[in-house]
């Protein structure tokens, strides 16, 4: 589905990105990504900043496989190597989350939705991280469970649908091409959040799929 097709608040299942949705934290993730893989080149660096903002919603495991296996070429996995860029994107992506702003209205949008809606965060971010950066901003207490990887968005959809029995119709906020296939996959409205997202080809995707989009959640 692309459409909103009811009342915006009368949702009884809401679904939430984080990065670029909730929180204005897409650059801190670009920033961190350059920063563990700078030490193999400039130009390796900068194709891996490219592969995440093609790529949202992925999480940072595929993207240093990918990082590794594709963008260096190594014939035999450096498992080090790849922790070690693990542990220092983690390092700078919690510095960025302490530092980074709310998204515009989404405080105020969360607080005006149903009391007896559920409410879900599917995020390409590590699990605690996510819930720990929701809690420092005081945006935790919103949502009926916080999910983040190492698994698949589409397994965390699944597995909220699994412990919840959530109900349709159901709306998901995203700001990447892979949370719409998300939305997709699960039958839900969908609405592009533009603002933040790194997706250079965002406006061209909305477009093409006739999706409803906006840039902030103070516009809905």
């Amino acid at each position: 589905m692309g459409s909103v097709n009811h009342n915006i608040l009368s949702y009884p299942t809401y679904f939430f990105d984080c990065d670029g949705v909730l929180l204005d934290s897409n650059r801190v993730k670009s920033e961190a990504f350059y920063l563990a893989a700078v030490d193999y080149g400039e130009e390796a660096a900068q194709e891996l900043v490219k592969y995440n903002s093609e790529n949202g919603g992925v999480s940072r495991q595929e993207k240093f496989h990918y990082f590794f296996d594709t963008i260096l070429g190594f014939n035999d996995f450096p498992h080090d190597k790849y922790m070690l860029a693990l542990e220092r994107y983690a390092e700078k992506v919690r510095e960025g989350l302490a530092q980074c702003a709310i998204a515009p209205g989404a405080r105020e949008f969360l607080e005006s939705l149903p009391e007896e809606s559920h409410c879900f965060v599917v995020s390409g971010g590590e699990q605690n991280e996510v819930k720990w950066a929701l809690e420092k901003k005081d945006l935790a207490r919103y949502f009926t469970d916080i999910y983040g990887n190492p698994d698949d968005k589409m397994e965390l959809v699944r597995a909220s649908k699994a412990r919840y029995n959530w109900k349709y119709p159901a709306l998901f906020f995203g700001d990447a091409r892979y949370d719409h296939v998300v939305a997709q996959e699960f039958d839900m409205d969908f609405i592009f959040m533009l603002k933040f997202s790194e997706y250079k080809d965002a406006r061209s995707y909305v477009k093409e799929n006739s999706l409803f989009s906006v840039n902030k959640f103070d516009e809905l």
